[in-house]
């Protein structure tokens, strides 16, 4: 695929870590490094599927984390450890790193908060409002929460067997204008529906890119009522098709 896209706000490296970390329930002082790292790499080859702008530091990521698997299956003495002593956990700066991130995070989300709350109080309808309420629970969908939920629906579609090829071209621009015209008919969707009627690989990948696409350009949200929950996708503005928006 020609096609690329390229989001104005993408999550790095140890935005990823932190995802699989609290996606998996692992504790953050004791890392399986192994498991994080087979799914930071799976994570990256799906990045680079979906032809999404993966920045070098992602990869550096990906090295630093292979190095320090390497170090935690050698011993000592081919890591230039002497023995006898107490050893440094490859882990240790990776996880401080995480820990120093985690805390800005966390800060920036209790300002995001703040402001919330004061805009309540001069209250104004939002566009991607549910039954009449705004949203007043949940959190954004981020870029690795979408991963992650396609993942899942090509891990589904891997196991269907004999399904009849099809050489009918799939476009972004069409899929762009499927979802307008479903969006036009509903407040609210759910991730997966999305995808219910796709087949194959290739039309789910340019299912998603549409979608991410049309995110970009701040026609739809994603919202998750909790996290790691399921995802919905809401209206931002009055949605036609793409001719008609051209």
């Amino acid at each position: 695929m020609d096609y690329q896209v390229k989001l104005e706000v993408f999550e790095g490296p140890l935005d990823l870590l932190l995802h699989l970390i609290k996606k998996d329930e692992v504790d953050i002082y004791d890392i399986p490094i192994a498991t994080i790292t087979q799914q930071y790499l799976s994570y990256l080859d799906l990045m680079q599927t979906l032809n999404l702008e993966v920045a070098g530091e992602f990869l550096v990521m990906a090295a630093t984390l292979i190095q320090i698997k390497s170090r935690l299956l050698l011993p000592p003495e081919e890591t230039g450890e002497p023995e006898g002593e107490d050893l440094e956990d490859p882990r240790e700066e990776l996880v401080r790193r995480l820990l120093e991130y985690k805390k800005f995070k966390e800060a920036a989300e209790t300002l995001r908060s703040r402001e919330a709350l004061w805009q309540e109080i001069f209250t104004r309808r939002a566009p991607w409002e549910d039954d009449g309420e705004p949203l007043s629970y949940g959190q954004e969908a981020t870029v690795f929460d979408l991963l992650s939920a396609l993942k899942d629906i090509l891990d589904r579609v891997q196991e269907i067997t004999g399904l009849p090829l099809s050489l009918e071209e799939i476009t972004v621009t069409d899929k762009i204008n499927m979802i307008l015209s479903r969006m036009a008919e509903t407040e609210t969707l759910s991730f997966e529906s999305l995808f219910a009627e796709s087949v194959t690989r290739l039309e789910i990948i340019v299912t998603f890119l549409a979608l991410l696409e049309l995110v970009k350009q701040r026609l739809l949200r994603l919202w998750q009522a909790a996290p790691a929950g399921p995802i919905r996708i809401y209206r931002c503005v009055e949605t036609g098709t793409a001719h008609e928006r051209s």
